[in-house]
């Protein structure tokens, strides 16, 4: 009789303790799926989730012809979860059937360290040092080859990303302009001066991954696209460059000097086709160079000039009509000016009589520094100024100097200046002069970068283009022709003519002062303009503190070679005129 009666008791305790049971879990499914749903989520999304940098690639500098001076290559990082690595035993299983085999961890060190040229230990530790991690670097910016090696081995828990790394093709060409790219971000050259331009912003992105650390399918979620840098277009021919480059080591090397610099510029345009310096720095081995040489000296290091300056000398005597190239002078080997102060030239010699085309051709300091006080001062000042002298060029290069132009001149110096003493010059500022000279005294700005190209096609920062008439296009041309006297007829003019063509060309030899006086170390140079009734290039060779030629006889055989490459590379017609024929004495 008791039966029923229990049975219904039993079913209903029963029923009670289902209702319980499930009243806990609804509890607990509301807690998780409702008030604990965005704390969990996070929770659980943070052991899975895997944040991610996207590299976007540092923009490249180009010749002007788009030859990669600098560029960026795909490299990666190999990383690691020892979290999942194995643990007991600490050892894999690689390969199937009779292939099968157990590879011990410090084993898989051994492999990843031959390939990427670590030490087996340095890779073990990276694997053991902190168990519970779930990413340690095991080695940065390898090669794909590299890569595809380590990911053959099979490894568990070894991951890869990409990275773009900087790159320059071809070494020591252009080092001096490009620069490079340290650890600590862009250093020299246009990898700092452009860096507005090339540099690159980097996206982000994050994946999941499995309890096995292998990336879920579908799972990448971009936050932020990476942005690639612009491209920076140079005036720089590539070969010329580095023909440029060679032939100047090449002669620095047999003069025993101490450094050597040479420009090409386009006379019609301001570009510079060309600016080697020796030494020179390759950004792939910077390690290997003196912070001396990781700039360019014809930036950063301004000279006394000497003779390469009496032309623009001539050229304001010209332009004010006080002087033309058959104005007679009477030059002594050494003279006293009505100030008291001492002039001499270079080499010995008795009395002469020359005309100005005949002081250019024989590089009289005494003859130009007569007729240069013909002009005031001041207004010689002003050309100088007009010239570029005394302040940086358009460039704006890292480290330029403006040289030094003094506005107050005493009774020496007023003299001097007019063949290239009591002033300072950078190479730089000298090509710009030249090109002011070859181009009917308009000068123009000296460009080393066209603009920043961006990935839309549209180009900014653009160089400027507009010009400034320095001189009369009378007067430089008279100076040109006058500096042809100095191939026809001086004392190089075996060194300096290129058949077939006019060449107009002038030599300098400064001395090098220290310590409030002049020494016996030289600066050597010759500057020239070809071809001369059309003048489309303007090359200059310096040598600096040559041991064993100490004259511009150093620098003439250079500067032939290099206008001799200029005119073929860029297929010059052959002059179709002589050479006038300008009176040099009277």
């Amino acid at each position: 009789m008791n039966t029923p009666r229990m049975t219904r008791r039993r079913l209903a305790l029963a029923l009670i303790a289902m209702i319980a049971v499930f009243g806990v879990f609804v509890v607990r499914l509301v807690d998780i799926q409702l008030v604990r749903a965005e704390e969990l989520n996070t929770q659980s999304l943070n052991k899975r989730a895997i944040a991610v940098t996207t590299y976007a690639a540092r923009g490249d500098i180009v010749d002007r012809d788009g030859a990669v001076l600098a560029g960026s290559v795909m490299r990666f990082d190999i990383t690691v979860s020892p979290k999942t690595m194995p643990k007991n035993p600490a050892s894999f299983t690689r390969g199937s059937g009779d292939d099968k085999v157990t590879v011990s961890l410090a084993e898989a060190a051994a492999e990843i360290a031959e390939i990427t040229g670590q030490t087996q230990n340095e890779v073990l530790d990276v694997f053991t040092e902190d168990p519970e991690s779930d990413f340690e670097y095991v080695a940065q910016k390898v090669s794909t080859e590299q890569m595809r090696a380590v990911r053959d081995l099979g490894i568990p828990a070894i991951y890869f990303e990409q990275r773009p790394a900087r790159i320059y093709p071809d070494g020591s060409v252009a080092g001096n302009l490009v620069g490079f790219v340290g650890t600590e971000g862009p250093q020299n050259g246009f990898e700092f001066t452009e860096n507005e331009c090339l540099a690159s912003t980097n996206g982000s992105s994050t994946y999941e991954r499995g309890a096995d650390g292998i990336r879920l399918p579908g799972s990448t979620v971009t936050e932020q696209e990476p942005i690639d840098g612009g491209t920076i277009t140079t005036t720089i021919d590539h070969d010329l460059q580095w023909t440029v480059q060679q032939m100047i080591a090449e002669q620095a090397l047999a003069l025993g000097a101490e450094s050597a610099t040479a420009s090409v510029t386009e006379v019609k345009t301001g570009h510079l086709l060309a600016l080697a310096d020796y030494p020179s720095v390759d950004p792939n081995n910077v390690g290997g160079s003196s912070p001396n040489n990781m700039g360019s000296l014809a930036f950063s290091t301004p000279y006394e000039p000497g003779s390469t300056f009496k032309p623009m000398t001539a050229a304001m005597l010209l332009d004010q009509g006080v002087a033309d190239p058959s104005t007679e002078v009477t030059v002594p080997y050494r003279w006293i000016s009505p100030e008291g102060s001492a002039i001499r030239d270079a080499v010995f010699h008795p009395e002469l009589q020359l005309t100005l085309a005949g002081v250019i051709q024989q590089s009289s300091n005494v003859g130009i520094s007569q007729l240069a006080v013909r002009l005031p001062s001041k207004m010689r000042y002003d050309y100088f100024r007009a010239f570029g002298i005394g302040e940086r060029t358009e460039v704006g290069f890292q480290g330029e100097s403006a040289g030094l132009l003094s506005s107050s001149w005493d009774d020496q110096t007023k003299y001097n200046v007019s063949f290239g003493q009591g002033v300072s010059v950078t190479g730089a500022q000298m090509a710009s002069i030249y090109q002011t000279l070859g181009n009917g005294g308009l000068r123009l700005p000296l460009t080393l970068v066209t603009g920043c190209r961006h990935a839309d096609g549209s180009i900014t920062d653009a160089a400027p283009t507009e010009g400034r008439q320095v001189v009369s296009e009378a007067a430089a041309d008279s100076v040109v022709e006058m500096m042809e006297t100095v191939v026809t007829g001086g004392g190089l003019a075996s060194e300096l003519q290129i058949p077939g063509y006019r060449v107009a060309a002038k030599s300098g030899t400064a001395e090098i002062a220290a310590d409030g006086r002049y020494t016996d170390d030289r600066i050597v140079s010759v500057a020239g303009l070809a071809p001369a009734e059309d003048p489309q290039y303007a090359v200059i060779v310096t040598f600096v503190k040559p041991s064993t030629i100490m004259t511009s006889a150093a620098a003439a055989p250079t500067f032939k070679k290099i206008m001799t490459q200029v005119l073929k590379t860029y297929r010059v017609a052959p002059s179709p005129t002589l050479s006038p024929d300008l009176p040099t004495t009277w």
